[in-house]
């Protein structure tokens, strides 16, 4: 017999707003490769407040901490397309933060949807 969990209006809320910013940073990864990722990420910071207390927290945690590790990586990659000898080595480097942000996606939504918390926070 499989347990529901029951989420009063608050964590529902909750819950939902942390799906759509899911949505949000995954549609900006596949529409601008993450350039417009910045508006999800204002409002994670706007929400984490709210859900304050609840395993729903760790979701807007791990969508800020991501955003931020994608944007350092981006950067080295823009850091070493300056350089002539470095511009393949920069592809790779995006290449790679881009698989690694869609795997966090993935990995954060799978939870929340299984009701669990993401991450070590």
């Amino acid at each position: 017999m499989a347990q529901e969990l029951i989420f009063d209006e608050r964590a529902q809320s909750a819950k939902d707003w942390a799906f759509w910013l899911y949505l949000g940073h995954g549609l900006s990864m596949f529409f601008t490769l993450g350039l417009a990722s910045f508006i999800p990420v204002i409002l994670n910071y706007i929400k984490s407040d709210d859900s304050a207390g609840t395993f729903i927290h760790s979701h807007h945690r791990w969508m800020i901490r991501s955003f931020w590790w994608y944007l350092a990586w981006a950067c080295v990659g823009w850091a070493l397309f300056a350089t002539l000898l470095g511009i393949p080595l920069a592809y790779l480097v995006w290449v790679g933060a881009w698989l690694w942000k869609i795997y966090r996606l993935i990995r954060g939504i799978t939870a929340l949807n299984s009701n669990v918390p993401v991450g070590n926070s």
